[in-house]
């Protein structure tokens, strides 16, 4: 059997070696367009500030390995050209010679990636525009930081007088993952940096509240951000540096540009041969990862998946799952039985000393697909016992059905960042196991002073999620606030830092004496700074015979509902 796969990164190297090694007899060609096979780019720019320094750090494995280790193949610097499926054969072209070849195969793997989008905007091919896709991207960005670091920053003599250049200047267009990680690592390059999204928030899987948490932590840190904001050219001034114009007509001088404005996959070689190709643009797969004709495979970001938690198609730019697709093409040509569950986007990412990850379904999907069958609970829970030095607390919503308690996802971030790390992971394990909340509550979890509490913040979420369900937690939500009683049970002084207009402040201590200034005709909802203290005051309410609610998060999820202050970078 000759199995020839084309792509050799993240999906293709890992269904080549996967082969290998449950069919020692299998003819295994893999092809690759670029210089080197198996490299970790998700690393890149950590690269570009040095943070990774050697650029061999991101090499995985080399051709070298794959022929000796593997009896693999591999071909770099070959581009596919045209598949045939009537004939079972693909055209291969050598990039060095232009040689053409072509090769017959049993079964074919198409793992060819995704594409960065790149649009047409004028000036786009301009030096010192860059995109972060491939370890020589990386390559070009640091030589172009590394050969202006002397010219551009640093103490000058000119004319015999010393100054100092003025901080190099950097834009970044895109407010995803490659994004964000680019522009902390040109921050920590020495640049300044203004990163430019057309959308109205960070990190689009996140729901909008959340990203407001992030979007303030990074501008703490430096980054100016400019949301809502549509690039409309690039263009070069007699000196040489860039300029990027918004559609606006505002001006943003740089010294480089990033472009990360996303990926599309990569599915000329599927149309071409007549595969089937999916709504939302990528090559249409089975569970076992077999495309429209059985005999060829495609796995990776260039692949539609059902997501995991509401069945719809969807694309999934993540080494995670392209790796698991790519093992489990080689399962099933190999004879096996193997089947790919779905996506459910677990990720997470590392902003400043912080964290932010995600799993499951966010709110605002569900909204759109007219889903009304669920709940959502804020809560801030210790990264580890809140006596041990360095706890912090986590920024967690949970969303779980109210007609069943199944779990459907999660967001967390905390400067924390393995305490995030730990709990969205034990999160997508509970969603792919089709965990309900009292599971969550009941879940056995490492505990250790330095390490967690005695209560897991896991716990915490599916005890505070089964108190709505069983109704001792009657919630609300700041979106929902409209005309009811809002009586706040912090103490006075906290009031003096950040207060809601027109709410009662009676102390949660003088609560019980003071239940005669409480409307009986009117429902209230109950706010403190995060929610326990509302939670104990609604219980007692309750059992007065008041109709009350919790707002979910209390003060510390409004902060998420305020709208971002503009800044110069917006305009």
């Amino acid at each position: 059997m000759k199995v020839i796969i084309i792509g050799g990164v993240a999906g293709g190297a890992s269904c080549a070696a996967r082969l290998r090694r449950l069919d020692e007899q299998a003819e295994i060609l893999m092809v690759e367009r670029g210089p080197y096979v198996s490299y970790a780019n998700c690393g890149l720019p950590y690269h570009i500030s040095g943070t990774i320094a050697k650029e061999s750090s991101l090499l995985v494995a080399s051709e070298k390995l794959f022929r000796q280790q593997f009896a693999i193949e591999t071909r770099t610097r070959c581009e596919a050209m045209r598949i045939s499926p009537k004939d079972k054969t693909i055209e291969l072209r050598d990039l060095e010679t232009g040689a053409v070849s072509t090769e017959p195969y049993d079964k074919l793997v198409l793992s060819p990636g995704a594409a960065s989008i790149r649009p047409p905007l004028p000036g786009i091919d301009l030096p010192g525009i860059f995109q972060v896709r491939t370890v020589p991207d990386a390559r070009a960005i640091r030589e172009w930081i590394e050969h202006g670091t002397s010219f551009l920053t640093g103490m000058h003599n000119y004319s015999g007088i010393q100054f100092v250049k003025p901080k190099r200047r950097a834009v970044v267009v895109g407010g995803g993952f490659i994004g964000l990680e680019t522009a902390e690592n040109l921050i920590h390059a020495g640049f300044e940096v203004t990163l430019i999204e057309l959308g109205s928030q960070l990190l689009a899987p996140l729901d909008p509240e959340q990203a407001r948490l992030v979007e303030g932590h990074v501008e703490r840190h430096g980054l100016r951000l400019a949301l809502n904001v549509g690039v409309a050219s690039f263009s070069q001034t007699d000196a040489g540096a860039l300029q990027v114009t918004t559609k606006s007509g505002s001006i943003h001088p740089a010294d480089v540009v990033i472009l990360a404005l996303g990926v599309r996959p990569d599915v000329t070689l599927a149309r071409e041969a007549g595969l089937a190709i999916g709504e939302l643009g990528g090559i249409r797969v089975d569970e076992q990862m077999r495309t429209s004709d059985p005999d060829i495979f495609a796995v990776g970001d260039a692949v539609e998946v059902k997501d995991f938690v509401t069945g719809q198609w969807s694309l999934v730019a993540l080494a995670g799952p392209a790796n698991r697709q790519g093992r489990i093409a080689a399962d099933v040509i190999a004879g096996r039985d193997s089947r790919y569950r779905g996506t459910q986007g677990t990720s997470i990412i590392g902003l400043f000393g912080a964290a932010v990850a995600w799993t499951g379904v966010n709110e605002k999907s569900l909204r759109k697909l007219g889903d009304t069958d669920y709940e959502k609970i804020y809560l801030f829970p210790n990264s580890h016992a809140g006596y041990y030095p360095g706890a912090r607390p986590i920024d967690l919503k949970v969303i779980f059905r109210k007609s069943d308690g199944r779990v459907l996802g999660a967001q967390a971030c905390s400067e924390d960042g393995p305490a995030v790390d730990k709990r969205i992971s034990a999160l997508a394990m509970a969603i792919q196991m089709g965990a309900s909340i009292h599971d969550l509550a009941e879940a056995e979890l490492c505990y250790a002073p330095q390490f967690g509490s005695a209560k897991d913040a896991v716990n915490f979420a599916g005890m505070v999620a089964a108190d709505v369900m069983h109704g001792d937690m009657p919630l609300a939500h700041w979106e929902n606030c409209d005309g009811q009683f809002l009586l706040d049970v912090r103490e006075p002084v906290e009031l003096a830092v950040e207060q809601v207009a027109d709410t009662v402040n009676i102390p949660l201590g003088q609560l019980r004496d003071r239940l005669d200034e409480l409307p009986r005709d009117r429902e209230i909802l109950v706010i403190c700074r995060s929610g326990q203290r509302a939670y104990n005051a609604t219980r007692i309410l309750l059992q007065q015979g008041f109709k009350a609610r919790i707002v979910s998060g209390g003060m510390l999820s409004h902060a998420g509902l305020m709208p971002r202050e503009p800044t110069m970078a917006d305009e």
